[in-house]
C-alpha cells in the first residue's frame, strides 16, 4: 500500500476525498446527499486509491481550508465576480448575457421595481412608441410621484390620452399584465442594460489589464504616440499586479485569504523580489516557509501561467475593493495613507 507523503502532489479530488473521510461517516454521508452521482462515483473511486495519508497530509490539508473557511470577510460578489462564475459553471453566452443585462439594469427585484429605478426622461422617451393604454397600465404600477414625472415628459396630446385610459381603467388582467411586462422586459431593459454609460478609458483599462502582457504592451506604446492624453488616463485607471506592493498590510493579508493557495505560489515566482518579500512578511512563519517550498519545488513555469496566476490575483482584490474590503492605492503622493 503506498503512502501519500507530500501534500503538493494532491489533486483536487484527492483533497476533498480526504477531507470526506477524515470527517468520518456520518457526515460524509449528508454531504453526499449534495452531490450528484458522477460527483459521488468519482469521489468513490479517488478514496478507494488512496492508500495511506500521512498525518502531516492531513494536518496540512486541514490548515489549508481553516485558513479559507475563516477569511469570510473576504467573500465578494460583483458583476464581474458574477460573470466569470457563470463562465466556469458552463452556462451558454447566449443565457449569461442575458442574465447579466437583467443584472445591469436597474435596481429591483420585480420589473416595476426596476421601472421606478429609471429616470423619468429615459421611460418617458420609450413609452410615446407605445399605445396609450399601455402606458396607463405601466404609469398605474409605478409610484404616483415617479408617475407624475413620466407623464410630464410626454407630449400634451399623448399625455392627455393616457390619463383618459387611466381614468376609464378597470382592474388589470394578469394576461394583459404578464405582456406588458414581457414587452419591457424584451424591449427596453435589455437595451437599457447595454446602452448603459461608462466612461471608455475605464473600459479599456479593463480590457487592457485581462490582455498578456505583451500585448498590452504594444497597444499602450501605440497610444502614447497617437494619443499621449489618453494613454496617461487609460494607465491611471489600470492596476497591475505590481500595484500590490502599495496595499497596506491588513489589506494584502485580506488579500493572501482570500485567493487561492494553489494560485499565488506561481504568481510569485514571476514577481519582483521586493514584491515576494512583501507577501511574505504578510504570511505567518509557517505559511511563508510553506509557499517557499512550493515555489522551489515548481521548477520552470511558462510565462503565460504565472500571467494568468498574477491578474486571478488583481482581479480578486478589484472585487475586494469593490466590497469596500481593501484599499488600493496608486503610490501617487496624493493617495499617500497618513497614519
Amino acid at each position: 500500500m503506498r503512502v501519500r507523503e507530500d501534500y503538493r502532489t494532491l489533486s483536487g479530488p484527492e483533497k476533498a476525498s480526504i477531507l470526506l473521510l477524515s470527517l468520518g461517516e456520518e457526515h460524509t454521508s449528508k454531504i453526499f446527499e449534495h452531490m450528484d452521482d458522477d460527483e459521488i462515483i468519482e469521489i468513490s473511486q479517488v478514496m478507494s486509491g488512496l492508500g495511506k495519508i500521512k498525518p502531516s497530509v492531513v494536518e496540512r490539508l486541514f490548515v489549508d481550508f481553516a485558513e479559507q473557511m475563516t477569511s469570510t470577510n473576504a467573500l465578494v460578489g460583483t458583476q464581474d465576480s458574477t460573470e466569470r462564475l457563470l463562465l466556469k459553471a458552463g452556462l451558454t453566452s447566449d443565457r449569461i448575457d442575458n442574465i447579466m443585462e437583467e443584472i445591469r439594469g436597474p435596481a429591483g427585484r420585480t420589473m416595476w421595481e426596476k421601472l421606478g429605478n429609471v429616470n423619468e426622461e429615459t421611460l418617458g422617451t420609450f413609452l410615446q412608441k407605445e399605445y396609450p393604454q399601455t402606458v396607463a397600465v405601466v404609469l398605474s404600477k409605478l409610484s404616483t410621484d415617479h408617475a407624475a414625472r413620466v407623464l410630464s415628459t410626454l407630449p400634451e396630446t399623448f399625455a392627455l390620452e393616457v390619463i383618459n385610459r387611466l381614468l376609464r381603467m378597470e382592474t388589470v388582467q394578469k394576461d394583459i399584465l404578464d405582456e406588458v411586462e414581457k414587452t419591457l422586459r424584451s424591449e427596453f431593459m435589455t437595451n437599457l442594460a447595454r446602452t448603459a454609460r461608462r466612461d471608455p478609458h475605464e473600459l479599456v483599462a479593463e480590457i487592457f489589464n485581462n490582455m498578456e502582457r505583451s500585448a498590452e504592451g504594444r497597444f499602450m506604446g501605440e497610444l502614447e504616440n497617437s494619443s499621449p492624453d489618453s494613454a496617461e488616463k487609460i494607465r491611471a485607471l489600470m492596476f497591475t499586479f505590481e500595484d500590490l506592493v502599495n496595499l497596506v498590510p491588513a489589506s494584502l493579508q485580506t488579500l493572501i485569504r482570500a485567493v487561492d493557495k494553489d494560485k499565488l505560489p506561481i504568481a510569485l515566482k514571476g514577481a519582483a523580489e521586493a514584491l515576494r518579500d512583501l507577501f511574505f512578511s504578510n504570511m505567518s512563519e509557517r505559511a511563508g516557509k510553506i509557499m517557499k517550498e512550493d515555489m522551489s519545488a515548481m521548477g520552470p513555469i511558462r510565462l503565460k501561467d504565472v500571467e494568468e496566476a498574477q491578474q486571478y490575483i488583481v482581479n480578486v482584490a478589484k472585487d475586494l475593493e469593490g466590497r469596500g474590503e481593501i484599499t488600493i492605492v496608486s503610490g501617487n503622493e496624493e493617495d499617500e495613507m497618513i497614519y
